[in-house]
C-alpha cells in the first residue's frame, strides 16, 4: 500500500521531476506534487512525494530528512490525512 510522505522546506525552484529522482534513492515513487499558490503559480515550498511502500517511506525519512537539497534543508515527515472542512471551520 503507497505511504504519503509530506516534503516541507522546498525550494521555492524545486520541480516534480527533479524529488522524483531525488527520492527514487529510498525506493519506488509513484507519485509527487509540489504544492503551489493558485493565483502566482509559484511553489509553496512544501509538497508531498509517494512511496510505493511504507517500508519504503520509512527509508526515505531516514536517508532524505534534515539533508540539503538544492541549499534548503529538507523536513519530511509521514503525511497526515487531510482534515475536513479546512479554512479553521
Amino acid at each position: 500500500m503507497p505511504a504519503k510522505l509530506y516534503v516541507g522546506n522546498l525550494p521555492y525552484t524545486a520541480a516534480e521531476e527533479d524529488l522524483q529522482s531525488y527520492f527514487a534513492q529510498a525506493g519506488t515513487v509513484t507519485s509527487v506534487a509540489v504544492v503551489k499558490d493558485r493565483q502566482s503559480g509559484r511553489s509553496k515550498g512544501f509538497g508531498f512525494v509517494e512511496m510505493s511502500t511504507d517500508a519504503e517511506a520509512q527509508q526515505a525519512i531516514s536517508l532524505l530528512d534534515g539533508k540539503e537539497y538544492q541549499g534548503r534543508t529538507l523536513k519530511i515527515s509521514l503525511a497526515r490525512p487531510r482534515e475536513e472542512g479546512g479554512m479553521g471551520r
